[in-house]
C-alpha cells in the first residue's frame, strides 16, 4: 500500500475474488484509530451536524496529533467520516470542534470548486435549501446533541390508503383496520415527464381506485425514493424531467395539493427506504432495523431501537465503503468508493469484465442483471464469482454500518438479491462477519421479506404512517 495506507496495518481475511484490491472502510478506520491509541496522544474531535428542524447530531472521536505525516492521515479520516455523516444524517451547519486546521481543510474540500462540491451543493442547497457551512469551535464548545425521532407509523385503525411511487409503477392498497382489502400496481413512466400534472393525475388516480373499495378514507400514507422534509419534496428522481421553476412552484408541495384534494385528512409521505425499514420492523415485531435495498442504486432506511423513524437522510449510496485511492468513481457525485458502485445493478455491471462475461455495452443494467441471474441459475462459475464478490463487500460493510447505527436486524431486499445469487451474497457476507466480526455475527440477524410481505408490507407500513385524531374530519366516498 502507498499514500494514506502505507503507515497503517490493514490485513483483510477476505479479498473479493473479482476485486482483490478492495480496502474495507471499517478496517481502515479501525487501523487508524489503533494508531491513534498507540500514539499515546489522542486528540479529541467532535463533528456536529445541525438540520433545518433544529435537530443536531454529534459524532465524537479522536485523531492523531496534527503534525508531520499524521496530517494526511487525519485529513483522510475526517473527510471520509464527514462524508458518511452528511449522507447518513444530513445537515446544513457543520461544526468541527477540537481542531481548527482540520475544520479549515474540510471547509475547502466541501465547497464550490472543492473535491466534494457535489456534496456541498446537494446536501446544502438541494436538501436543506441553504448553503452547507462548516465552522470551527473548541472541543469544549461542541454543540449539544438534539436528535429527533419521529413516531410515525404502526397506526392501523380505520380506513386507510397506502401507496408507493416507483420508477416504473405505482403501488396502492386499501386497508380496513390493518387488513389489505385491495392492492394493485399501475405502470407509469414519471421520470421522463416534464409536466407536474402527469404526476398529480397518476397519484390521484391510484388513490381514487383504492378509495372506491372503502366506505370512507380516514388517512393516506405514502412512500417514494427521494428526500422529503415534513411532506415537502426536496429531491426526487421521479421528477427529474420537470423544469426547476415548475419543480419549485408545483412539485415541491405536490403532496400538500393532494392532501387538500382529499379534504385535509391526515396525509404523510416519507422516503421509501424508511417505510421499507418500518415494514420490516412491523413484520419482525422488533426494532433497531437497518433496511438496505440493492436495485438500480442502493437505498436504505432505519428504525431506531425505540421503534421510530429518524429525520436523517440515510442515503448510503453516497457513503464511502472502499478506501483505496483508485476505487471506482461514482459517475454522479464524482467520488470514488461509494456504496452505489458496490451494492446495486451498477456493481453487477462493473464486475462483468473481471468475471469474463461479455455482454453488449449498450445493454441496460437491469437486462445485464437478468443475464447474470440466468447464468447463475444455470450454475455458471463466472456469475458465481460476481455474487461472491458482492458478498465480501457486504460482510465488511455491515460492520462499517454498525459503527454508525445500532443494528439488531438487517432487512435485505432488491433485485440484486433475488434468486440463488442473492442467497450466495448473504452466505458470503455471513462468513465474513463470523470470521472478522464475531460479536456482530451474534448480534445481527438477516431478514429477507417473503412474497406476501413484499407485496403488502410496504403498502401497510405506508398506510400506517399518519395518526388519526378523533376531531379530524374524514373524507367520505360518495
Amino acid at each position: 500500500m502507498v499514500g494514506y495506507h502505507s503507515v497503517l496495518v490493514i490485513s483483510p481475511k477476505f479479498h473479493p475474488i473479482l476485486d482483490p484490491d478492495f480496502l474495507p472502510a471499517v478496517l481502515w478506520n479501525r487501523a487508524y484509530l489503533a494508531k491513534v491509541r498507540e500514539s499515546g496522544r489522542p486528540q479529541n474531535l467532535a463533528i456536529a451536524l445541525e438540520r433545518g428542524d433544529g435537530s443536531v447530531s454529534v459524532y465524537r472521536t479522536t485523531t492523531l496529533p496534527h503534525e508531520g505525516a499524521n496530517i494526511a492521515l487525519n485529513q483522510r479520516y475526517t473527510e471520509r467520516l464527514l462524508k458518511f455523516l452528511l449522507w447518513q444524517k444530513g445537515g446544513h451547519l457543520v461544526t468541527i470542534a477540537g481542531n481548527p486546521h482540520i475544520a479549515g481543510y474540510l471547509r475547502g474540500i466541501y465547497a464550490p470548486g472543492g473535491a466534494r462540491a457535489f456534496d456541498w451543493k446537494f446536501i446544502g442547497e438541494s436538501v436543506h435549501g441553504r448553503p452547507l457551512t462548516i465552522q470551527a469551535a473548541g472541543f469544549e464548545d461542541t454543540p449539544a446533541e438534539k436528535e429527533v425521532a419521529t413516531p410515525l407509523g404502526r397506526h392501523l385503525e380505520g380506513c386507510r390508503i397506502g401507496f408507493d411511487l416507483g420508477a416504473s409503477d405505482r403501488k396502492c392498497a386499501a386497508l380496513m383496520d390493518g387488513e389489505v382489502i385491495f392492492s394493485e400496481e399501475v405502470a407509469w413512466d414519471p421520470s421522463v415527464q416534464p409536466d407536474p400534472q402527469y404526476h398529480f393525475n397518476g397519484i390521484q388516480d391510484s388513490l381514487q381506485r383504492a378509495a372506491a373499495k372503502l366506505p370512507r378514507v380516514d388517512a393516506i400514507g405514502g412512500s417514494s425514493a427521494g428526500v422529503y422534509v415534513a411532506n415537502e419534496i426536496r429531491v426526487a428522481s421521479l421528477f427529474r424531467a420537470v423544469p426547476q421553476h415548475l419543480f419549485d412552484t408545483r412539485v415541491r408541495r405536490l403532496f400538500f395539493e393532494l392532501k387538500d384534494a382529499w379534504g385535509g385528512i391526515p396525509f404523510q409521505v416519507v422516503n421509501d427506504g424508511e417505510v421499507t425499514a418500518l415494514a420490516g420492523s412491523m413484520a419482525l415485531n422488533d426494532n433497531a432495523v437497518l433496511g438496505i435495498a440493492m436495485g438500480s442504486s442502493l437505498a436504505a432506511g432505519y428504525v431506531t431501537p425505540q421503534g421510530n423513524i429518524t429525520t436523517w437522510l440515510n442515503e448510503l449510496a453516497f457513503t464511502a465503503v472502499d478506501y483505496r485511492e483508485n476505487a471506482p468513481v461514482d459517475e454522479w457525485s464524482g467520488d470514488p468508493g461509494v456504496g452505489a458502485q458496490y451494492f446495486s445493478q451498477q456493481a453487477v455491471g462493473r464486475l462483468l469484465t473481471p468475471a469474463g462475461i461479455d455482454l453488449p455495452s449498450d445493454l441496460p443494467l437491469p437486462r445485464k442483471l437478468i443475464e447474470v441471474q440466468t447464468l447463475m441459475a444455470a450454475g455458471d462459475a463466472r456469475a458465481r464469482k460476481i455474487y461472491e464478490t458482492i458478498g465480501v463487500y457486504l460482510g465488511y460493510n455491515i460492520a462499517h454500518y454498525a459503527d454508525f447505527y445500532e443494528i439488531r436486524n438487517l432487512l435485505v431486499l432488491g433485485r440484486v438479491l433475488s434468486g440463488a445469487g442473492g442467497d450466495l451474497i448473504l452466505a458470503t457476507a455471513g462468513q465474513v462477519l463470523k470470521a472478522e466480526f464475531p460479536e456482530l455475527a451474534e448480534q445481527i440477524r438477516f431478514h429477507i421479506p417473503g412474497e406476501k410481505e413484499k407485496r403488502h408490507g410496504q403498502a401497510v407500513a405506508a398506510a400506517s404512517l399518519p395518526s388519526i385524531q378523533k376531531q379530524e374530519s374524514r373524507h367520505a366516498i360518495s
